[in-house]
């Protein structure tokens, strides 16, 4: 069974992921037009992480920013892009129209990346 805390983060992460999924989204779409495509999401993620690192210590799991949850979120995060570009150019390769990509690349990276940081998390504020 899911504890109390955890749910909390679960929904909290929700709140913070929808947010930063819709940054990463809107700038992609904005920019898809004027660079590669790979670039546009790219740069989309990268403002995106900036946004969902703030509030995802803050917020989500209730945590001061630190150099040490900012390599573990750095790290986790790297990860998570290294999924998501390849899932990325796969559903590119597939056919996906270019505008609609993001969507499914979304469904299987966003559980990961809840996993990874929440990991990051915990880890940090269990050792202080």
């Amino acid at each position: 069974m899911i504890g109390k805390e955890t749910r909390g983060e679960m929904v909290r992460f929700v709140v913070v992921g929808a947010l930063a999924t819709a940054i990463h989204y809107g700038i992609y779409l904005v920019l898809l037009g004027c660079m590669a495509d790979g670039v546009a999401y790219t740069i989309g993620y990268v403002v995106s992480f900036v946004f969902n690192y703030l509030l995802s210590s803050r917020y989500t799991f209730r945590s001061r920013t630190s150099v040490k949850n900012g390599v573990g979120f750095c790290a986790a995060h790297g990860v998570n892009y290294l999924i998501h570009i390849t899932l990325f150019h796969v559903w590119m390769w597939v056919g996906v129209p270019e505008w609609l990509v993001p969507i499914p690349v979304y469904a299987v990276a966003i559980p990961v990346n809840f996993l990874l940081v929440r990991l990051v998390f915990k880890r940090v504020k269990s050792e202080k």
